[in-house]
């Protein structure tokens, strides 16, 4: 595969769901997860734990665990609301979450998509985190935390980058951690070891090449939040190969 700038593959690894039926072997894996490995990390204790589902029967199970939390999801998001946002109006969210059985039952009806067909991924990967390596410094502050995923998530993110040096694309979700208790018995998990994301990669039946986000100016601001927005940087020009 020829190399890719950087600028190139942070532009264009977005989210793939569909893959072509092709089997991907393990050394393909465990080459991807020793280019992520040098992901940043809190004080380099590498918190991360890492299980190669491929037993059939698990694989289904973890679909199963997957799939209550992605039509609730789908039901709070039809309802015009970000489904279990930390600040949102909980009574709102709880009658949109009423519709998921019914969303359930026309999936079941139908071919299905990513969600209803997880388990037939070519490669999907559980990532743990450990929590007795996690300076998590907002640990007991009051309210929503995230800080602790700060030494988890680079790694899941470059695992993505460095598929597409193997010419795999994927997607990361966090669907399981709804189910969190089922899926760490269902993996032989201990306690200090908390679900952080289920990875899905394969070789992509199709791939986006221009992915669509916000730009700078609406995201960044100056010295505040109410700040004046960071200018938009120059049009971009493509380097010469």
């Amino acid at each position: 595969m020829t190399p890719m700038e950087l600028a190139e593959a942070l532009r264009t690894t977005g989210s793939v769901r569909e893959f072509r039926a092709e089997e991907v072997d393990d050394a393909v894996v465990a080459r991807v997860l020793d280019t992520a490995r040098f992901a940043p990390n809190g004080g380099n204790r590498q918190p991360w734990r890492v299980v190669l589902v491929k037993d059939g029967a698990v694989r289904r199970s973890l679909r199963e665990l997957y799939l209550p939390g992605w039509y609730e999801y789908l039901a709070i998001a039809g309802a015009g609301l970000t489904p279990w946002a930390p600040v949102t109006d909980r009574d709102a969210e709880a009658r949109a979450a009423a519709n998921a059985p019914k969303l359930a039952a026309t999936a079941a009806d139908g071919p299905g998509a990513f969600a209803e067909h997880l388990d037939e991924a070519p490669v999907l990967l559980v990532v743990f985190a450990d929590l007795r390596q996690l300076a998590a410094v907002d640990r007991d502050v009051p309210g929503y935390t995230m800080v602790g995923g700060a030494s988890v998530y680079p790694f899941v993110w470059s695992i993505l980058l460095a598929a597409r040096e193997e010419g795999l694309r994927g997607v990361l979700t966090t669907m399981v951690v709804r189910r969190e208790a089922e899926v760490r018995r269902l993996l032989h998990a201990p306690p200090e070891l908390n679900v952080a994301a289920v990875v899905a990669l394969g070789r992509p039946a199709s791939a986006p090449q221009r992915l669509r986000r916000a730009p700078v100016e609406q995201f960044a601001t100056v010295d505040a939040c109410d700040g004046r927005p960071l200018a938009a940087p120059p049009a971009r020009v493509a380097r010469a190969r």
